[in-house]
């Protein structure tokens, strides 16, 4: 093997080995090279080749999403780095653990008019939890700057930068490369004080009314275990979103189609006493508003870095993982006499109901594409969604609690839904279906402009022709400037399958999506892809009226 002779990149691929990193995502460039060198001969390493970065660093976050340990990225200097600013922001509000390490230039031919240089150091400071500038000849130092910034991506799950100044000659390279000892982490696990949670478990044990919210969370079968034992009390109800992985049927799991219709003097009689809450961003503005205008007395939010006052009523940050409080505070609970949990999962079955009836008379339309596909859905596979219009279509539907469904909510943008499926797809032991609208799955098509997509991998494009969620939402249907809110276009997804090798179906109909649907998961010999093409005509009407349903 020839590893790089540049010290620098020597000590870099030490430190992510001793780091027990092994997976590398690098887009192709000659100031990176000695990092290239390196990490491709490595045989701890898996690399990966995706040539658009900001493909390339959405690839990454769909790797550690599964993997749940840093995935690397690498890239060459100069307004390459910059492609990685989206994903990075992501990684950053959705807690996913990325090492960006960047190429530069050495710091004498900053600013000089020296080709493809820009300002690198420093340049994501608003969204990574620790920037790094190594400096030539300073092993020690270098060795010290990068063991905290691996460590901190490990320990907080965010992005970390690493600039890297490489002076030519950059191809050289040697026989060996340098070995460091493993870093030994051990995350905090630091307990409670038992008399101080005794005061918070006091004022939850008097309250007849409380709501735990869950947002964003990847599967976790203890905090199921932990909140289907919160839920026997009657006095607490469980809000969870289709992100959250939590589902039971004593949880609220479709927030929107309980509370979109009620009036003030209902929602006051939902206001809840103490509420906790839990996880990542919450996909719902209705749950929001509610908390925000309905305050509840007592806000407690749990999270180990992060205190999120979203409903401007917070009164305690648990800096802590939710495991680890609820295993500490379950024990001081006690059940309290209440209807609340009751009345309100009664109200859920009368919506339930009344969304099985609506969805078996509805035409055609975004609506009931997702209806049939949630319907047809294998078991124990993972469910990639797309940003706007279907994930908040999915808030309204049952899924099975097989299913692990995950979204960039961290920042809610349309791009890099697709290459974030990809690379997960690439990461996860199990079938992986993405479900797209039209304008993210064109936004993102590079994201096929990639060698190791799955041959299982499966999506399912709802094409609309331009962005329904405009539709929808008030405001833009009402301006005379419709057309530069929505994006009406005439494309098909039919060439860009074609050019990329995937196979590809289109259905119309309902009858013709179920026709496509029928082998559409079973092994073949290229990922598929099935285009369903929907009235958007007709699809704000109907959503419009299926909520009107439940007056």
């Amino acid at each position: 093997m020839k590893y790089p002779k540049n010290e620098l990149a020597q000590l870099i691929i030490a430190s992510c080995v001793s780091c027990d990193i092994e997976d590398v995502v690098i887009s192709p460039g000659s100031r990176n090279a000695p990092l290239i060198i390196g990490f491709t001969s490595h045989p701890k390493i898996n690399t990966y080749s995706v040539v658009d970065e900001r493909c390339a660093a959405f690839v990454a976050l769909g790797m550690s999403q599964q993997i749940k340990k840093p995935v690397v990225l690498v890239c060459t200097s100069g307004s390459a780095l910059l492609n990685y600013y989206p994903a990075i922001s992501e990684a950053f509000y959705s807690d996913i653990p990325l090492v960006v390490i960047s190429a530069d230039r050495p710091d004498y031919l900053i600013d000089i008019g020296d080709g493809q240089t820009i300002r690198q150091k420093n340049v994501f400071e608003n969204h990574s939890l620790y920037n790094a500038n190594l400096v030539s000849g300073a092993f020690l130092d270098n060795e010290q700057v990068l063991k905290t910034a691996l460590l901190t991506s490990v320990n907080q799950n965010g992005p970390v930068h690493i600039n890297v100044p490489f002076d030519e000659p950059l191809y050289e390279t040697v026989d060996t490369i340098l070995e460091l000892k493993p870093i030994i982490n051990l995350r905090n696990t630091t307990a409670m004080d038992a008399d101080f949670l005794q005061g918070y478990a006091d004022i939850w044990n008097d309250a007849s009314q409380k709501i735990v919210l869950v947002g964003t969370h990847p599967p976790d079968i203890l905090l199921q275990t932990q909140l289907v034992h919160l839920a026997k009390d009657p006095s607490v109800l469980i809000f969870t979103e289709t992100t959250s992985n939590l589902r039971h049927q004593n949880f609220i799991n479709h927030i929107d189609r309980l509370i979109f219709t009620l009036e003030d003097k209902e929602f006051e009689d939902l206001k809840p006493t103490i509420l906790i809450s839990l996880g990542g961003l919450v996909v719902s503005k209705k749950i929001k508003q509610f908390l925000r205008k309905h305050s509840p007395k007592h806000h407690w939010h749990i999270h180990p870095k992060k205190e999120m006052d979203t409903f401007h009523c917070m009164t305690e940050h648990f800096k802590m993982t939710p495991q680890l409080f609820f295993g500490q505070f379950l024990s001081l609970t006690s059940t309290t006499k209440s209807l609340y949990q009751k009345n309100w999962l009664d109200l859920g079955s009368e919506r339930k109901q009344r969304h099985a009836n609506f969805l078996s008379k509805v035409p055609f339309s975004d609506l009931k594409v997702h209806d049939i596909l949630f319907t047809s859905l294998p078991e124990n596979i993972d469910l990639q969604l797309a940003n706007s219009s279907i994930i908040r279509y999915s808030q309204l539907f049952d899924l099975s609690s097989s299913l692990s469904v995950f979204c960039n909510r961290g920042t809610s943008g349309i791009e890099g839904s697709t290459s974030t499926a990809i690379g997960s797809a690439m990461a996860s032991e199990k079938q992986t279906l993405f479900i797209t609208g039209d304008i993210s799955f064109f936004y993102d098509s590079n994201a096929f402009w990639n060698s190791y997509i799955p041959k299982s991998f499966r999506m399912v494009l709802i094409n609309n022709k331009g962005g329904g969620i405009f539709k929808v939402i008030p405001g833009p249907s009402e301006s005379t400037a419709s057309n530069y809110f929505e994006t009406p276009h005439g494309l098909s997804a039919v060439h860009i399958c074609k050019m990329f090798g995937i196979a590809y179906q289109v259905a119309y109909d309902e009858s013709q999506l179920i026709t496509c649907l029928e082998d559409f998961y079973k092994m073949s010999d290229h990922p598929k892809l099935i285009e369903v093409y929907t009235p958007s005509e007709l699809n704000d009407s109907i959503l419009k009226a299926y909520f009107n349903n439940f007056k």
